[in-house]
This record gives C-alpha cells, sequence and structure tokens, in this order.
C-alpha cells in the first residue's frame, strides 16, 4: 500500500566530511569528475576511494561487482555515511541499478521476475541523520549526464543551491498515461499538506512547458515534451514514472539524463522492468517534505523510494536548497515554515524559508 506519511523535520547530516567519492582509476572522464566535484564541495583527500574496473560499459555482472565492491571494503573510512559515483557509466550491475548495489550490495532480494515486488528498505521516510550506522546503508548517487561538461554543470548547479530557498514551485502532472500516472492520485493530499510551503500546481496535461523557476516535476510518461522550454531553480528534481528512464543511453524510452542536461539537479528511473509499482518510484510527497525540510537532494531522494533496487538515482548529492529551515504543522495537517533567528552567518544572508 502507498501512504504519503510526513515526519518531523530533520537537519540533514550527510556532508562533505561524511561522502566518499569513488573513481573508476580505468576511466580518464571519471577521475576528471571526481577531481572537478571534490574542488567544488571541498571533500577530503583521505574521502576519495580509487577503484579498478571496466569502463565505457553500461552494465557489470555481479562477479565483476562483487570484485570492485571486495576493493571498496578494504578503502572506506568508517566515518562514510553516503557515496558518490563518479563516472557516467556504468549504470547497472546484472538486475539492480548500480547506485543500488553500492548502497545495499548485490542481491537477488532487490531485483523482481515479471511484475512482482523487491525488497524494502528501512531507510525509506526515517528520521535518520546517520543511515549507515542507522541501517547499514551508505545512499549513493551518480554524477551522470550526457557529457563530462555537462556533469560539471551538474555539480556547479548543486554547489549553488545551498541555503538558495527559492522562490519556486512544484508540478504535479497528471497525464493520458494511464499505466504510469498512478502517482496522480496522491497529489491532492500533496498540495493540501505542502502548499504552504511553496507554490503547487496540480496540472492535468502531458506535459508543463515555459514555467519558470520550477523546484519539483513529478509526471508519468514514456517521454515528456518541453522540458527544456522550462527554468530549473537550483537544486531542482524531477523524474517521469516509466520502465527504462534509468536506462541511460539509446535507450526506447526518455532518459533521465534529459532531466540533467534541461537543468535539473536530481532525478530518479528504473534500470530494469519494474512495473507500475509505486513503491519502486519516488513518492512525491515525501521527497518534497524531506527537501523542504532541510535534508540533502540524496537523502530526500533515498527516503522517498521504499522498494529502490532497480532504481538509478543521478544528480549531485549535497544539494541543499532548504538546508536549515524548519517547519510545524497545523491542525489542519497543512504544514507551514517557523520563522527562527539564523544561528550562522550563511543562514543569516539567506533568504527566510516562506
Amino acid at each position: 500500500m502507498f501512504l504519503l506519511v510526513m515526519a518531523a523535520p530533520i537537519k540533514a547530516e550527510i556532508n562533505n566530511q561524511t561522502l566518499a567519492v569513488l573513481v573508476n582509476k580505468n576511466d580518464p572522464e571519471s577521475i576528471e569528475i571526481a577531481k572537478y566535484y571534490q574542488q567544488a564541495r571541498l571533500i577530503p583527500e583521505e574521502n576519495i576511494i580509487y577503484l579498478s574496473f571496466k569502463a565505457n560499459v553500461n552494465s557489470l555482472t555481479s562477479a565483476e561487482y562483487n570484485e570492485v565492491r571486495i576493493q571498496l571494503k578494504e578503502k572506506v573510512p568508517a566515518n562514510i555515511q553516503a557515496y558518490v559515483l563518479a563516472w557516467r557509466k556504468p549504470w547497472r550491475v546484472d538486475c539492480m541499478s548500480i547506485t543500488s548495489a553500492f548502497s545495499l550490495g548485490f542481491s537477488k532480494d532487490y531485483c523482481a521476475v515479471a511484475c512482482n515486488k523487491t525488497k524494502p528498505v528501512d531507510y525509506f521516510n526515517s528520521k535518520s541523520v546517520d543511515p549507515y550506522m542507522d541501517y547499514g546503508i551508505r545512499p549513493s548517487m551518480m554524477l551522470s549526464a550526457n557529457s563530462v561538461d555537462a556533469v560539471k554543470r551538474l555539480i556547479d548547479r548543486g554547489v549553488v543551491a545551498d541555503y538558495s530557498r527559492p522562490k519556486s514551485s512544484a508540478y504535479l502532472v497528471s497525464t493520458s498515461d494511464k499505466e504510469r500516472n498512478v502517482r496522480a492520485v496522491h497529489f491532492p493530499l500533496i498540495k493540501k499538506t505542502l502548499d504552504n510551503l511553496l507554490n503547487i500546481e496540480l496540472i492535468q496535461a502531458d506535459a508543463i512547458k515555459n514555467k519558470q523557476n520550477v523546484m519539483f516535476y513529478f509526471t508519468g510518461m514514456k517521454q515528456v515534451k518541453y522540458i527544456n522550454t522550462n527554468k530549473y531553480a537550483f537544486g531542482a528534481m524531477a523524474d517521469h514514472l516509466t520502465s527504462a528512464g534509468g536506462y541511460l543511453f539509446k535507450g526506447a524510452q526518455m532518459s533521465v539524463l534529459n532531466w540533467i542536461d534541461a537543468g535539473v539537479t536530481g532525478t530518479y528511473g528504473t534500470v530494469v522492468e519494474p512495473c507500475n509499482f509505486k513503491q519502486k518510484f519516488p513518492n512525491p510527497g515525501i521527497v518534497m517534505q524531506k527537501y523542504l525540510s532541510g535534508n540533502s537532494l540524496i537523502e530526500a531522494y533515498w527516503k522517498s523510494v521504499q522498494m529502490p533496487g532497480q532504481g538509478l538515482f543521478v544528480g549531485e548529492p549535497l544539494a541543499s536548497p532548504y538546508k536549515g529551515c524548519r517547519y510545524q504543522l497545523g491542525i489542519g495537517g497543512e504544514y507551514s515554515y517557523v520563522v527562527q533567528q539564523p544561528n550562522n552567518l550563511v543562514e543569516r544572508i539567506s533568504k527566510n524559508c516562506h
């Protein structure tokens, strides 16, 4: 059963000190991306982990992945709570996404034969600030795009997003594709509970176009038109519920990288046929609530997917446009921001959270 469950706001704790950058030393692009990200986010040198595996392939076998996992186990510092994968490909490990394989370990429990559910994760909708300590999970996100330059622009957007608290909008788009429109049933409740935190528009259409300051865009289609006509806020999230959005290159459906190249900072898509189980895709209400309460992008996205084994997370993990924000729950179930005295210089020069 798919429920919108709201939790109390928490302060995001995954940061540049607890994030490890995984690098494929056999891939010059990976080395270039990792170096750029390390400088942009001031990642400590001890958090840069070099691994050795095949480059320029879409997928690794489970055996190949397990060899990489052994390398990683010997090198990862104990304080690490999350990973960022600094390469454009591979994006899959056998029947799992590569981000879920690194986060959960490879297991057939996270795969599905035909239309079946997969193993859920306890991190879903949790209050955890230390996912590895609490659940033995290190959430992972991939720095990928259709070119290395586009990856660098993605990184820049994530860095600029921090504390930006933009005046922006969310677009929850209910489409004519009934099989892929399954999340739309929850859109009215999301608007009711979160509309005080930012402008939320419920749209009946197959796409939006020429919109400004888009922070969230959730829809369900094989292909989403006009995404390049919209202007996305720094730190924006967008995804389309379909079977193969996580098939990054030359797939039959729209790749999630199209969102990245259009200016989005985080996205999600599945790499193996998931059928339209809502549990295998981001819950828009949860991801928005977590993000608006100050969680980083990687925390908000990972906490919104109950069964992430087949799903690929792509984006700049530390983007935190609402970092430091707090809200309160009203009698009618609506959230509103709490005006608070800023406790540091960064927050004092940033906009309020409302």
